[in-house]
């Protein structure tokens, strides 16, 4: 593993760059379509395999679930106003209550699930949810969206974050990206949850710039890149990486002791935040081994 400094200005990210937008939506099918065709290709030959199919597939069952559902319930625009000028996100996770369009999701995201290939403990889990009353499905939602899984419980939680996930991805979508702002370090601008892990981008108008990746959501947002992403700091950062691939670093920050993934996209295009996040499963032990805290949030990894 090395370390490199990046405290410095990065002479790749300074000139004549056009201004990046601040937050892409999500395209609530397509991106888990390329999700689930990003594990499959990572699942070849990997250890973690018998894993990574079973995320592909559940990707694909994200994607395919989403024809004919029905439409979520619209933002209104007191909230939105309300939003803005106290720089909070629209989509408020905290006092989210599921409606038709979300149990319509689920409810087919469960019964997709059942065609899946998975182990058996993973099998009973489903089962579990699937029989779960009204209480105990409200307590796993609620898990999931305060981020804080209950580590025995991580098979059942896994397929609610899935559903969760769809159903956010189509709210986010019908926001208005240009009226989206900063709303702290670490949080996303449309619905407050953590990133997953961050980008550096080659997209037209933002070659080399970085992008936070939402755990819920799907939305990305513009961040600094020798910033700590999660509590702000420019002081003492520096990139852990493992030999051989150095296209995927490891942000750490000896002000918070927290580290966040950086996957760049401008030397392979096909790196997802949350797909890779997973596959490299390698280098999150290593930075723990110095010291660091995860600060990403994937509902995928959270029993490794």
């Amino acid at each position: 593993m090395s370390r490199v400094d990046t405290t410095q200005p990065d002479p790749s990210v300074i000139g004549n760059i056009p201004i990046p937008p601040f937050a892409r939506l999500p395209d609530p099918v397509q991106i888990f379509a390329d999700r689930s065709a990003r594990f499959a290709v990572l699942a070849e030959g990997h250890e973690l395999a018998p894993y990574l199919n079973f995320l592909s597939g559940l990707c694909g069952v994200q994607a395919s679930i989403q024809d004919g559902l029905p439409e979520p319930m619209p933002i209104d625009a007191e909230t939105l106003a309300r939003a803005r000028e106290h720089k909070m996100p629209p989509l408020d996770r905290v006092a989210f209550k599921a409606d038709s369009a979300f149990e319509a999701a689920f409810q087919r995201l469960l019964d997709a699930a059942v065609g899946l290939e998975m182990p058996s403990p993973a099998r009973a889990a489903l089962l579990r949810v699937t029989e779960a009353d009204a209480a105990m499905r409200e307590t796993m939602l609620q898990n999931v969206l305060a981020e804080a899984i209950p580590f025995e419980a991580v098979a059942e939680h896994i397929f609610v974050a899935a559903a969760l996930q769809v159903h956010f991805a189509r709210l986010a979508a019908r926001l208005d990206d240009k009226s989206l702002q900063s709303v702290g370090d670490g949080v996303c601008p449309c619905c407050g949850s953590a990133p997953t892990s961050t980008a550096i981008v080659n997209w037209r108008r933002a070659p080399g710039t970085r992008f936070c990746a939402c755990s819920l959501c799907g939305t990305m947002w513009n961040y600094v890149r020798s910033k700590c992403t999660l509590c702000g700091s420019t002081r003492k950062i520096l990139f852990q990486e493992i030999e051989g691939a150095g296209n995927i670093k490891a942000e750490t920050c000896d002000d918070c002791h927290g580290y966040m993934k950086i996957f760049n996209q401008q030397k392979d295009d096909r790196l997802d935040p949350v797909a890779d996040d997973v596959a490299t499963l390698g280098l999150d032990l290593l930075v723990r081994e110095l010291g660091f805290r995860r600060g990403g949030i994937n509902p995928f990894l959270i029993g490794y």
